[in-house]
């Protein structure tokens, strides 16, 4: 029964993210972090379901995740409650390491920059995936989004590695079905609804990122 149940828990739904992000921001816009990571947590689901295609991604995401929910549950998560309350606290407490890695390997800020740039990366494939053909070639869509976003923070050996990896993803139809939400145009119209939010979560916190130079943290 264990594994049964494993086996659901571990199951992706698109529909599960989408409502994730729709909790994601505040009336005033800030972003709270337990819906971010909850977000993340399904979106791991959603790159576990392919193989191990995607596993130097999600398993990096994994480990960052851990790392903000040890935050949060920490003695100081009245600090972590959004991103901007974080950013706030660890800048303000000096917990950043803004020029070189030194002390805080570990900051709540460089944790979520990972995240973030890795949501880019996502939300750019799978727009690419929404606006396809049936017969779409999903490594070259793939390789696109990756090149737009994350290829430019990873080592020559990374992005290698990345690129032969891409080249055996399954088609865009074998995507769809592990979305579990139904027929293609449903999938297409469930992710018209949740990009947008996935867009706009990632647009404050770049914003952010950027207001207080925290877009190139070691």
């Amino acid at each position: 029964m264990a594994d049964a149940s494993t086996s659901v828990d571990q199951k992706f739904s698109l529909l599960e993210v989408l409502d994730t992000y729709k909790l994601c921001l505040s009336e005033s816009k800030e972003v709270y972090l337990k819906h971010y990571v909850a977000g993340w947590r399904g979106l791991v689901k959603f790159l576990n379901s392919l193989g191990s295609v995607f596993g130097f991604i999600s398993k990096d995401a994994v480990n960052k995740i851990q790392i903000l929910v040890n935050h949060m549950n920490g003695e100081n998560g009245s600090q972590y409650v959004t991103v901007q309350s974080m950013v706030k606290y660890e800048l303000e407490n000096q917990l950043v390491d803004v020029n070189k890695r030194d002390g805080h390997p570990e900051s709540g800020c460089r944790t979520l920059l990972r995240l973030h740039r890795a949501l880019r990366w996502l939300e750019l494939f799978l727009d690419h995936l929404r606006t396809s053909a049936e017969d779409s070639k999903t490594s070259a869509m793939c390789a696109e989004a990756y090149n737009e976003s994350l290829a430019q923070h990873h080592p020559w050996v990374v992005r290698k590695a990345a690129g032969m990896a891409f080249i055996m993803l399954p088609g865009r139809p074998t995507f769809f079905e592990v979305m579990n939400v139904g027929p293609p145009e449903q999938v297409v119209a469930t992710l018209e609804e949740a990009l947008p939010l996935i867009s706009e979560v990632y647009q404050i916190t770049e914003e952010l990122y950027a207001q207080h130079n925290l877009l190139a943290l070691p």
